[in-house]
């Protein structure tokens, strides 16, 4: 049996079987291990399920401010960056993909965090990882709350459309497994609960090419129909009625997108209170009292967060800007680099294979770039608008 990278530090010794195209040694070592006789499986999802999951969670309200961008910098400056970063994600993608497939014990960013640098490593990306989360929720939950505000005229108190909206996202993030909620989340998460891990490369090429492609028609179709007044979010520029259609069809992705989020917080810390144990995969009061504490924990800090911060929204920039760009981009780098020094001759293994190398220490330096630009950008934001007035009170209804 592969021993546990979390426990000793080995690497597991994965070889593919091509009558089933199954890793051998995969399922022994993983955080779910065999489920064959288990009460919850979790291990349930095929790769087209996977692709719409991961469509469903990055195709939402982000991309309601990429017209706006077009109308700052042109339609064609606009769209290259969006078709370079779909690229780009795919790589590393890859990259992240075959850093799962030879460390299965890899759950969530925490456990890669742990092979990289050992217990900092793992607590560090994993606080980002759960922060990022929940800054999403919230994310989420204000989208919601603009989307009701317009559907109903704005005839109530915002704050309470934003507790209207946050029900359904925490009963939608209760399932314990995937397949049964529908949609998840973080990368190492998602292809955790897949029944053939080694097909996750299919969902990722279905992912950016849908996803880019949609981003792309989106914004341009968007910028070109609206003009070069268009706003952020782009749906409050649309007459009243197509704004409202809009929205209308907007918010079940807000719903899916926000329950995934909270689902992925408490789902990393469910893991580390219960990994090997049999509240994991058995109907147990403690298991099940734990999870629907967790997942009402990350909804109530995110319906906080999203009512009583004046700033969150550009709070939410700083959290992508300080984790997304990494977990995204950056640390994809890393992963190689760890594995290729590890076991396959160090330094040799750099010069051996310098091309990916040093695509792969780009990689790390392009995650540090969008990083810092994220940050100076989102900080002088929050700067100008405190200078401008635009910053309401907390818990305010407007």
């Amino acid at each position: 049996m592969a021993k546990n990278h979390l426990d000793d530090n080995s690497s597991p010794s994965l070889e593919v079987d091509n009558r089933n195209a199954a890793l051998v040694g995969y399922h022994d070592t993983d955080v779910f291990g065999r489920e064959e006789d288990h009460q919850i499986q979790y291990k349930t999802l095929s790769w087209p399920l996977v692709a719409v999951l991961m469509i469903a969670e990055i195709v939402s309200n982000g991309m309601l401010s990429l017209p706006s961008s077009l109308a700052v910098v042109g339609l064609v400056p606009g769209l290259v960056p969006i078709i370079f970063l779909g690229m780009f994600a795919l790589f590393t993608s890859w990259l992240l993909i075959q850093f799962k497939l030879r460390h299965p014990e890899v759950h969530n960013m925490g456990d890669a965090g742990y092979i990289l640098a050992g217990p900092i490593g793992r607590e560090v990306l994993a606080f980002g990882t759960i922060v990022f989360a929940v800054f999403a929720t919230g994310g989420q939950l204000l989208a919601g709350q603009i989307a009701l505000g317009v559907l109903s005229s704005n005839k109530l108190c915002l704050m309470l459309y934003t507790g209207i909206f946050a029900i359904p996202t925490l009963l939608f993030a209760m399932p314990r497994t995937l397949d049964r909620l529908g949609w998840l989340s973080v990368f190492f998460i998602l292809i955790s609960e897949m029944r053939r891990p080694n097909d996750a490369m299919k969902a990722a090429y279905t992912l950016q090419i849908s996803a880019t492609t949609f981003y792309c028609l989106f914004a341009a179709i968007t910028y070109i129909y609206l003009g070069p007044d268009v706003a952020s979010p782009s749906f409050t520029s649309l007459p009243l009625k197509w704004s409202k259609a809009a929205y209308a069809i907007a918010i079940p992705n807000f719903l899916m997108a926000g329950s995934l989020y909270s689902h992925t917080a408490a789902k990393l810390l469910f893991i580390r209170f219960f990994r090997k144990s049999r509240h994991l995969h058995e109907h147990t009061v403690i298991g099940w009292g734990v999870w629907v504490f967790l997942i009402v924990l990350m909804n109530a800090a995110a319906f906080v967060l999203a009512i009583g911060v004046p700033i969150f929204n550009y709070l939410i920039g700083i959290a992508a800007s300080l984790f997304a760009s990494w977990y995204t981009y950056g640390i994809a780098g890393a992963f190689w680099l760890y594995d290729s020094w590890v076991d396959k001759g160090r330094f040799e293994a750099w010069k051996r294979m310098w091309f990916m190398c040093g695509v792969s220490w780009l990689t790390l330096v392009a995650g540090a770039f969008i990083c810092v630009a994220g940050m100076y950008v989102t900080v002088k934001q929050i700067v100008d608008a405190y200078a401008s007035g635009e910053v309401s009170e907390p818990f305010s209804c407007s």
